[in-house]
């Protein structure tokens, strides 16, 4: 891949643009790249989320990201400067101590170039309203306190829950996500697991029972997962590739079979008055923000009928 100078990135020494295809139109095919520099004396989870939610915003333009976690001393900053110096670009950063941003913010007007220090307008809001004195805690997020070890424990039954296994005290889930093969139930836990929430998940295969605890459970929001046959039909036949598999005259990469699947969890989820979610323009995270929304109104109705009972 070569990258030029362009008219659209005269204006900005900084950004280049690369022609995926010389044989066709040039234009069409541009794509403007630019370094993005994110700084953080934690893990950078914010400064990532923050970037990725902001270059969301814009066609054709890539980031080429440099991520610095655990920025504590001057020595670590100096690195992360020489670098900045070397790649120039926009910088990101939440840095706790005066001196180490103080002296970011000096080099990025040294060299030229935007920053903005993420955590800084919203503290300022909060320090207003509050009126009380910011603690200054590193990572403060991240600390070992309850809800981390009820993360821990709700990805350690995840795991030990995923695809059917250990259905016996499938009660003990917040939730139980169900669904054909391949419509992201396993990452779409996980995700649930890293949020509190202890996720369990179970294929549906027509061919094969579905266990009665499924239909016992009672305290579990359970949901289900479809998508369209194309989708499936596409994500199952990658799959196979990956995996240097043979399976093309099989059920499993036949679409009308895999239209019968999602039929048949369409009348399922009908027949028990089981939410159904589509999945197949939908990210992971979309995805489970749902669920979290229908869990919530799950365990109130849930806890209003213990109540009454």
């Amino acid at each position: 891949m070569k990258f030029r100078n362009c008219p659209g990135t005269r204006r900005n020494p900084f950004l280049v643009a690369a022609i995926h295809n010389r044989d066709e139109n040039p234009v069409q095919n541009q794509q403007t790249y630019f370094h993005i520099h994110l700084i953080s004396d934690s893990t950078g989870e914010t400064l990532t989320t923050v970037a990725k939610a902001a270059i969301a915003q814009y066609d054709d333009i890539q980031p080429i990201e440099h991520v610095y976690p655990l920025i504590r001393t001057e020595k670590q900053l100096g690195r992360a400067i020489a670098n900045v110096e070397l790649e120039p670009g926009i910088v990101l950063f939440t840095l706790v101590s005066e001196t180490l941003s103080n002296r970011l913010v000096a080099a990025c007007r040294e060299i030229g170039i935007p920053y903005v220090s993420v955590l800084e307008p919203v503290l300022a809001v909060f320090q207003n309203y509050l009126n009380a004195e910011i603690t200054h805690r590193i990572g403060g997020q991240h600390q070992l306190d309850a809800d981390y070890f009820r993360r821990i424990e709700a990805l350690n039954f995840t795991m030990a829950h995923d695809d059917g296994q250990l259905p016996e005290n499938i009660d003990d889930a917040d939730v139980i996500i169900i669904g054909v093969s391949r419509t992201s139930k396993t990452p779409t836990c996980i995700y649930l697991a890293n949020r509190g929430i202890k996720a369990a998940n179970m294929p549906i295969v027509r061919e094969l029972t579905i266990p009665p605890a499924l239909f016992a459970a009672t305290r579990p929001l359970i949901v289900a997962l479809i998508a369209s046959p194309e989708r499936i039909l596409q994500v199952r036949q990658n799959r196979l590739l990956s995996l240097n598999a043979q399976g093309g005259e099989s059920q499993y990469v036949n679409r009308h079979a895999i239209a019968e699947e999602v039929a048949y969890t369409r009348r399922l989820c009908k027949e028990r008055s089981w939410p159904l979610i589509d999945v197949t323009r939908r990210s992971i995270e979309e995805t489970a923000a749902e669920i979290l929304a229908l869990h919530r109104d799950h365990r109130a109705k849930f806890h209003q009928t213990s109540y009454s009972d």
